[in-house]
């Protein structure tokens, strides 16, 4: 594949106020929701992952960022086959392309724990991640759910400006199938964090697919990456909110 593809409670303690949504319990941490890289069987950094990694901190030092794309090779892939409508949609508003290929959620936390937004005030960020926790039984869609709720609440308290489009898990699968119904579920769970302030919701799933739900090699030619003509849906479906997100609507 495409290397663009691929808390001794101690006297009174005070808690903040959150709501059950935003909180995740100790009895709910797994490796969905715990931040770690991608390492090869001697315990090293994958070697691809961990330098794209540092070529996202050192553009990040540059700041003058003004939109994030968070995901995985889906997101990556903006830099190949949607490599043209990046740059006349989302080049002019200092977009950074944060997508790794093979990415699940514990790996996206782990990158924004080490320098992937250090220092930066971005207007907006978009995320799609998760459907690589979702092949078999590697995490349920609660688990999934939490972990991208995990990526929500890490850039809330660390960009406390920036406002997050969160895109449900696009489908995959020529047709309707188990693994496209847990990923729609983990969406649905972790669209509970949208509170149309900060957080934003939208699953623009239905664009990609036919009546029948039916998924075209047109849009996506192995059922799960985009060709150009995905990632121009893609671009479209997000346009008018990424637009009022950035203030760019009077």
């Amino acid at each position: 594949m495409p290397t663009w593809w691929k808390m001794c409670l101690c006297g009174l303690l005070w808690i903040p106020s959150v709501s059950p949504a935003q909180l995740i319990s100790d009895s709910q941490t797994h490796t969905a929701n715990t931040p770690a890289p991608k390492v090869e069987s001697d315990g090293s950094l994958q070697r691809g992952f961990a330098e794209r990694h540092q070529r996202f901190n050192e553009r990040i030092k540059q700041g003058d960022v003004g939109v994030l794309f968070i995901g995985d090779s889906i997101t990556e892939a903006w830099e190949g086959p949607g490599k043209e409508i990046w740059n006349k949609r989302f080049a002019p508003r200092k977009a950074v392309n944060l997508g790794i290929s093979g990415d699940r959620t514990q790996h996206v936390l782990w990158r924004l724990e080490n320098g992937n937004i250090a220092g930066i005030e971005p207007k907006a960020a978009v995320i799609m991640i998760g459907t690589n926790n979702s092949n078999g039984r590697d995490h349920t869609a609660e688990q999934i759910a939490d972990g991208i709720k995990a990526i929500v609440q890490k850039l809330r308290k660390e960009l406390p400006t920036t406002k997050i489009l969160l895109l449900a898990i696009f489908p995959r699968g020529e047709k309707p199938n188990p693994q496209r119904e847990k990923n729609a579920t983990a969406s649905k769970l972790a669209s509970e964090l949208a509170d149309d302030k900060m957080v934003y919701f939208l699953d623009i799933g239905p664009k990609f697919t036919q009546a029948d739900g039916t998924i075209s090699a047109d849009v996506m030619p192995d059922f799960l990456h985009l060709s150009p003509q995905g990632y121009q849906i893609w671009a479209d479906a997000i346009e008018d909110k990424l637009a009022e997100l950035l203030g760019e609507k009077k």
